[in-house]
């Protein structure tokens, strides 16, 4: 009697990016439009077989990723362009960069031991920066009083009053490593960068509805540190929106890749840390 070939499974990470104006997120859910099924559909397409892929993280609907990674099980050899074949499938608002070939059983979502974001606004009113950078007809923010909220951010560790539902975490710790404000030479584009090993859900877009508040003069400082300090979440969530915010950079132990593309305002390429 033939025994049966055995094949293995191989694991491979590709790197990515994606503008998510027309995607309800990265992850797959029923009757909606997702990056992670355009692309399982592509992988099935082109091997013949239904193909799972996990991602490095859940982004929300409207959010880009400038980097972004996701790993995949293919047993089959193949003997053409991946990346290539891919590319012409996809549509052109996801783009793959490279693949690699990994030993052992490495994940995407759980090895991460760093993520960066940047969320981009702009106070006028623009046509071109619509789908890629927040909207705010709010000229003349504070940016002083942004940026002692915005240094207070790696001084705590509890985000449990930036995040939506708190009690479904295990725990609402983040090591946020890095946070800064930067800005345009006439204040009109604001980018706010930050850097955590997690992140808790739209708890950057919650951190950036309290800074806009702040900029407006509508919360203290005082205000905002005290929601760190009580870990307490307010009655009514500041969320800003989504189109500004970017998965900007996910580092591994084992991978760490400069970014391959990234927006930075279509009128300034010349950020300025407040």
């Amino acid at each position: 009697m033939l025994g049966k070939a055995i094949f293995a499974l191989m694991r491979y990470f590709f790197h990515i990016a994606y503008n998510g104006h027309t995607y309800n997120g990265w992850q797959r859910q029923p009757k909606v439009n997702s990056v992670q099924e355009i692309i399982e559909e592509k992988f099935s397409q082109i091997f013949k077989t239904p193909l799972a892929i996990n991602g490095c993280g859940r982004t929300d609907s409207g959010v880009h990723a400038s980097q972004f990674f996701f790993h995949i099980d293919i047993e089959q050899e193949w003997d053409f362009d991946l990346i290539f074949r891919l590319n012409k499938l996809l549509p052109h608002n996801i783009s793959v960069f490279d693949l690699f070939k990994m030993d052992g059983k490495p994940h995407a979502r759980f090895d991460a031991v760093q993520r960066k974001y940047d969320y981009y606004l702009h106070t006028y009113k623009d046509p071109f920066l619509n789908q890629l950078s927040s909207y705010y007809d709010t000229p003349n923010l504070n940016l002083a009083e942004m940026k002692k909220a915005v240094l207070l951010l790696p001084q705590y560790k509890d985000y449990r009053a930036f995040c939506t539902a708190p009690d479904k975490n295990e725990h609402t710790i983040c090591n946020v490593m890095d946070a800064k404000l930067f800005s345009t030479n006439n204040n009109d584009q604001l980018r706010f960068h930050i850097a955590s090993n997690r992140f808790l859900g739209k708890m950057i877009r919650i951190i950036t509805g309290n800074l806009i508040k702040i900029g407006k003069g509508l919360m203290t400082v005082d205000e905002f540190e005290q929601m760190l300090i009580t870990k307490e979440p307010p009655t009514i969530m500041e969320i800003a929106k989504p189109n500004g915010l970017y998965l900007s950079k996910v580092t591994y132990p084992y991978l760490n890749l400069p970014l391959r593309t990234e927006f930075s305002g279509l009128q300034c390429n010349d950020w300025i840390e407040v």
